[in-house]
């Protein structure tokens, strides 16, 4: 009954986490937090209430948050970009390719590495994709925390798309 997913914005509508039904009915009760959205559908009731089943709330004060830097491991960047090979678009035998190799001076940067199946890597070789000939799908990018916040649910809701920026 209480399980479920719920949008924590900062005082300034900047997304900032996704926490359980339990923690924000906690800080609506304490009133450090704003119902914004309740769910369309679900309530929670008591013997003597019924309230509503929070899906975005607000805090009331600004929360601080530290600069949410994305670690750059082999998951996120497999994660970044949707676990698909970055040169044909398979989601199978996935490896970490360097887009400019690193015999060549490439880093392992966010900017430099991107997902890619065993048969593009090794087609690719150690040249660039432009020298192989194997335009990417998409130029590998820092990710910003929000995409990873959207990663965290498995399905988005309706009321976060706003708040997301996915309207």
């Amino acid at each position: 009954m209480m399980n479920g997913q719920v949008l924590v914005l900062n005082q300034d509508y900047q997304p900032l986490s996704v926490c359980g039904v339990k923690k924000s009915l906690m800080l609506l009760f304490l009133e450090k937090a704003e119902l914004l959205h309740p769910h369309p559908v679900r309530r929670i009731r008591t013997v003597n209430r019924e309230w509503d089943f929070p899906s975005v709330i607000r805090l009331r004060r600004y929360a601080r948050a530290p600069f949410q830097n994305i670690v750059l491991t082999r998951k996120n960047i497999l994660r970044r970009d949707g676990n698909r090979c970055q040169y044909c678009g398979t989601h199978e035998d996935l490896t970490i390719d360097h887009v400019v190799p690193r015999s060549r001076g490439g880093t392992d940067t966010w900017e430099n590495l991107v997902t890619a199946c065993h048969r593009c890597n090794h087609r690719k070789g150690n040249r660039t994709p432009r020298e192989a000939d194997m335009p990417l799908m998409r130029e590998p990018f820092r990710p910003h925390h929000i995409v990873f916040l959207q990663g965290a649910v498995s399905q988005i809701a309706d009321e976060w798309r706003p708040y997301l920026y996915l309207s």
